[in-house]
């Protein structure tokens, strides 16, 4: 017991030396934040332990050297007077704040070696917050509003993101949730979908309209928007042409195959003969049974009912305002109808259980090509679908 005692103080000692010389290297490359946290979380466990006044020192030291840092950023930021830089004065001025709200739960902390309370230097920032968000909200309004004579889509989904800052540090600040509105409108991307058949078969009409129901692929997102009818209250930038060049439907077809089985079978019994031909007893004079085996033999005959049809086409992507075709992506699918039913001839206990599952089925009629075509076209829509997830219109 003594031995496990001594054993778990020289770990816990060891701990400690190890998070102090930490928390310590922390501080001598420059990482405060770092040092602060720790020594945060070891003083608030029970601030006024003498074995955590190095943690006391080191808080000390670490804040006044990442404030002293940071106020000598805002002060060169300031200097150089670009409207760029309000931004980081912001974050800088927040940082700081938010720094000394986390440590002034825990003051005073006391430096018993001095018998005094620690220093800590705290100031109140929160005019120098507010000018800056001010400053930062004006640049950001002004920068904005800019943008509106752009016919870039993408100055307009940028600024969005600067509107959406804005609003979030100042929220309702002038008409910024208007602008931010409008520059959406702006940079959404409208896309027209249409399907084109160069074959010489009718495409299903419920499956046109299924392959047009971009509802049910869950592909519009913040920028971009499909359409399967057009609207003439929208101007599209760009058009996706599902193009069917050949749709190849096989005929039906029946393939027969024989397989011949042949088991050993237990059928019944007879009484066990001695060498000279006399019935066999037991010691209660009762006749002895034994299983009797004969071979088994069946024959087996798989149908397989089969019809395959296969699209092939490919998807286009079109500029409206250049009239040019951007992109061309192949897209080929194939379905297959294939049922399998038996009969047999012979003693069907030579078959298995596998066998004896396909002797229950009988022959079923096989799908219409209308049907074989609109089984293949939930594929062509996934693959439809894995296309344009993975080629935007606009990058």
């Amino acid at each position: 017991m003594k031995k496990t005692i001594l054993l778990l103080l020289f770990c816990s000692i060891i701990i400690a030396c190890s998070s102090v010389k930490s928390t310590q290297e922390a501080i001598n490359k420059g990482n405060y934040d770092k040092a602060i946290n720790l020594s945060l979380k070891k003083l608030t466990s029970n601030k006024n332990k003498e074995k955590y006044q190095p943690y006391v020192f080191m808080l000390q030291e670490a804040f006044k050297k990442v404030s002293e840092r940071e106020l000598s950023k805002i002060d060169f930021l300031r200097k150089e007077e670009n409207p760029e830089n309000l931004e980081r004065i912001y974050n800088l001025y927040l940082s700081l704040n938010n720094r000394q709200e986390r440590i002034k739960p825990l003051l005073p902390l006391k430096n018993l070696s001095k018998g005094r309370n620690a220093i800590f230097s705290l100031n109140d920032y929160n005019n120098d917050i507010i000018n800056a968000k001010n400053d930062l909200s004006e640049y950001l309004y002004s920068k904005s509003k800019a943008v509106f004579s752009s016919k870039n889509k993408q100055d307009y989904r940028r600024v969005y993101e600067d509107l959406e800052y804005l609003d979030k540090i100042s929220p309702n600040y002038k008409d910024v949730r208007q602008l931010q509105e409008e520059a959406h409108n702006i940079g959404t991307d409208f896309v027209l979908v249409s399907l084109e058949n160069k074959t010489d078969k009718v495409i299903p009409k419920r499956l046109e309209e299924d392959l047009l129901n971009f509802d049910t692929y869950g592909l519009n997102d913040f920028w971009t928007i499909y359409h399967s009818k057009e609207s003439n209250r929208v101007n599209y930038d760009f058009t996706l042409k599902l193009v069917f060049r050949d749709i190849r439907i096989s005929p039906e077809q029946v393939h027969e195959k024989e397989i011949i089985k042949e088991k050993r079978i237990k059928d019944g019994f007879k009484y066990l003969l001695d060498s000279s031909g006399n019935q066999v007893k037991d010691s209660l004079g009762n006749k002895i049974k034994v299983d009797k085996f004969i071979k088994a033999n069946c024959h087996f005959y798989q149908f397989t009912q089969s019809k395959s049809a296969q699209v092939v086409g490919m998807v286009q992507y079109f500029d409206n305002y250049s009239k040019q075709r951007i992109q061309n992506f192949p897209l080929e699918s194939e379905f297959i109808f294939e049922h399998r039913y038996a009969t047999y001839r012979g003693d069907k206990r030579a078959l298995g259980r596998s066998y004896l599952d396909l002797l229950s089925l009988r022959a079923v009629n096989f799908p219409s090509n209308e049907q074989m075509v609109y089984d293949v076209g939930r594929d062509v829509k996934e693959k439809l679908k894995y296309i344009i997830t993975r080629n935007k219109f606009r990058k």
